[in-house]
Parts: structure tokens; C-alpha cells; sequence
């Protein structure tokens, strides 16, 4: 069905990238350090199923309008900033509240959103996107049976589900770093300060 030495490569290159500290590895533990180990498993699940629209949009061949159009790539961009800086915003918002609301109303209510935030910002990154039209399309074997389209899913579908435990090992280790900080409702405020201001430095990072 598809090159075993190609799959191979891929797995290969799929590993180094995975465990490379980027923007995706960033937001993952600034949610586990501010809402814990809960949180960190919803953004690795949420960045998993962001990976699945993404191979969807490659296969169908909605990425490559965002290689092509500036304006399409530019808006894209925009929004995925905006949404990054909204998360930041209120997240420093927040943990200027009372400290029970902080930790009982903020905390719990947002870890309910987390998924759904991992998944729209990965979403919404037009470079993920890019990465999966120029990087998957590199392992289709031309001379197989099976289609270019059918092995463009098989590799893309692959790679969350390769990088998943990946990104779970990140929210293990990180919830065993913030242990100590989580104990401390004080050190709870300054995690939520921290995870907005990383927010915040994404979204500036996105745009530049």
C-alpha cells in the first residue's frame, strides 16, 4: 500500500520533529503547568485531531490555496494570532481575579475549553498546514498501485497519532515540574500570568 522505506524516513523525520521544542510544545506546557495534567492530555488529544483536519485539507487541496494565495495565507495567520492573543489576554485577566475564583471558578471551568482552544490554534496555524502539503506529498511513491491521494492520507493520519504519545510524555514530565507550584495557590496566579504571556508571545511569533 505504501513504500516501507519511505515509511520508515518519514517515521524517522516525524520523531525528530515531534520531540523538537516549537510553538505546539509550548502551549502544551503552559497549559499543563497552569491547569494540569487534565489540561496538557485535552491539547495533546485537541493537536491530534487539529493533525486529521489538517491531512483532510491537504488531501482535499485546501492547503495549497494557502501556498498559493498571500491574502488567503495572510488572513489565516491573522486569525490564528488574534485567537492566540484573546487565549493570553484573558488568561493574564483571570488570574488577576480573587484567588478562590482563580482557582476554583477559572480553573475548572477552562479546563472544559482546553481542547477545543489546542485544536483551533493548531487549526488556524497556516505554517502546520504548509507542513503538511509540502512535507507528506515528499513520501508518496508514484510507482505503487495505490493513489498519490490515498498515501497522502495514510502519512497524514499517521503523524498525530505518532506524535500523540510524543506530546503526552511532554505533559507527564511538565505535570511533575508544576506539582510543587500547584500546591501553592499563590504560585497558581503567576502560572496563569505565565501561560498568558506565552500565549501572547506565540501569537507575536505567528505574525512574524
Amino acid at each position: 500500500m505504501i513504500n516501507v522505506e519511505f515509511m520508515l524516513s518519514f517515521l524517522t523525520i516525524s520523531l525528530l520533529l515531534a520531540v523538537t521544542p516549537g510553538p505546539s510544545n509550548a502551549f502544551l506546557m503552559a497549559q499543563t503547568f497552569s491547569k494540569g495534567r487534565a489540561a496538557g492530555v485535552q491539547s495533546a488529544a485537541g493537536f491530534a485531531v487539529a493533525g486529521v483536519i489538517h491531512t483532510v485539507f491537504a488531501v482535499l487541496g485546501l492547503s495549497a490555496i494557502l501556498k498559493t494565495s498571500p491574502q488567503a495565507y495572510q488572513a489565516v495567520l491573522f486569525l490564528g494570532a488574534t485567537y492566540l492573543l484573546y487565549l493570553g489576554v484573558m488568561a493574564i485577566k483571570d488570574s488577576f481575579a480573587s484567588q478562590e475564583t482563580a482557582i476554583a471558578a477559572t480553573v475548572d471551568k477552562k479546563k472544559n475549553k482546553v481542547f477545543f482552544q489546542a485544536m483551533m490554534t493548531e487549526v488556524l496555524n497556516p505554517k502546520v498546514a504548509l507542513f503538511f502539503i509540502a512535507f507528506i506529498p515528499q513520501f508518496v511513491d508514484n510507482s505503487l498501485a495505490t493513489s498519490p491521494t490515498i498515501q497522502m492520507a495514510i502519512f497524514g493520519l499517521m503523524y498525530p497519532l505518532f506524535a500523540l504519545p510524543i506530546d503526552l510524555s511532554y505533559v507527564h514530565f511538565g505535570d511533575k515540574i508544576a506539582g510543587y507550584f500547584r500546591t501553592h495557590p499563590s504560585a497558581q496566579v503567576w502560572l496563569d500570568r505565565i501561560t498568558g504571556i506565552i500565549f501572547i508571545a506565540l501569537a507575536i511569533s505567528m505574525l512574524l
